[in-house]
This record gives C-alpha cells, sequence and structure tokens, in this order.
C-alpha cells in the first residue's frame, strides 16, 4: 500500500503518537543491533519540550505519523563547530525516526527532504547533524541523502560522526 505522506509542524496534539513513534523506533534499534545509547526511550513530557526548543516536524499519511524529526537554531551539547564549514546560520537535525512498520521504504529520505526544504525557507545555511559511529547510528542512510562526512569524535564515551548539507543560497540574497 502506498503511502502519501504529508508533512507539517507537530501540534502538542502529536505528541503521544511522537513519543510511541521514538520509543517503537528506539526498541527497533535495541532488537537489531543490542542496547546502546539509541535504546533510550522517551516519555510525551520530552516530546512536548521538544516543541518549545526546535521545530518539530512530522510526516503524516491520513492520520497516522510516519516520521518525525527535530531542527533547531541551538547547537547540541556533542556538536564541535570546528568540525563543519564555517557558515552563519546552520540547523541542528535530532531524533529523526521512522515508523518501524515503515522503515526501509523511502520515508526518512522524504522527512530529510522536507528538512532541507524547511531549511531553505528559514533560511539556514546548513543543516548539522550528529550519528553514532554504529551500525545503529544510519551513517550509510545520510551519506545516501547527499550529507557529507565532516568528522569523527567521541562524546561521553559515545563514537560519533558528524555529517552536514550545505544549503546554497540563491544569488539575489547574497548580494
Amino acid at each position: 500500500m502506498p503511502v502519501n505522506l504529508k508533512f507539517r509542524d507537530a501540534t502538542l496534539d502529536d505528541v503521544p503518537a511522537i513519543a510511541a513513534l521514538q520509543n517503537a523506533a528506539a526498541g527497533a534499534l535495541t532488537a537489531r543491533f543490542g542496547a546502546g545509547h539509541w535504546s533510550t526511550l522517551g516519555s510525551e513530557r520530552s516530546a512536548a519540550l521538544a516543541q518549545r526548543h526546535a521545530r518539530v516536524r512530522v510526516g503524516r499519511d491520513g492520520r497516522r505519523i510516519l516520521t518525525v524529526l527535530r531542527l533547531a537554531t541551538k547547537k547540541p551539547w556533542a556538536i564541535d563547530v570546528s568540525y563543519f564549514t564555517p557558515v552563519k546560520r546552520p540547523l541542528y537535525l535530532t531524533g529523526l525516526a521512522v515508523a518501524v512498520a515503515h522503515q526501509g521504504q523511502g520515508l526518512g529520505r522524504l522527512a530529510l527532504d522536507d528538512a532541507h526544504t524547511v531549511a531553505t525557507d528559514w533560511p539556514a545555511d546548513a543543516i548539522r547533524l550528529d550519528a553514532y559511529d554504529h551500525a545503529a547510528g544510519a551513517g550509510k542512510f545520510y551519506l545516501a541523502c547527499g550529507y557529507e562526512k565532516r568528522g569523527h569524535v567521541v562524546y561521553k564515551g559515545d563514537p560519533l560522526v558528524y555529517y552536514e548539507l550545505l544549503i546554497p543560497r540563491q544569488r539575489s540574497e547574497s548580494r
């Protein structure tokens, strides 16, 4: 059955579905790769707080939320900006999750395409993220979606890889 995702900003009404989707995705990663930092479960409270500090985007097929991610202007603790291209307006992508039953169907790529559209309209100059330096971290996925690897670090004992997508500006905007 084909999925027709429509993207929009999350609302507080979406919090229970977002928390459930993120926890199911964490459980699936744990089942597939074993326990790790990716196994951490979230609460509805944390899903609601995310909307205060970031722009949370959901991808919906009808009433079902199938993707969720966060874009923020505030740098996450684990990011060392010295690894990235110097830009004036970076966005930080955190917490991308796809409903377990729909993983591997291209919905994560569609969510990243939506993030790119949002970043272009923001306007932002780059999208930055960190991923676990582990098969559970989806590094190959980010590379396949056009992100470039910017470095390897260890943050609080967790090996991470930094990725970046530069957002080209239109000529009229750069004058």
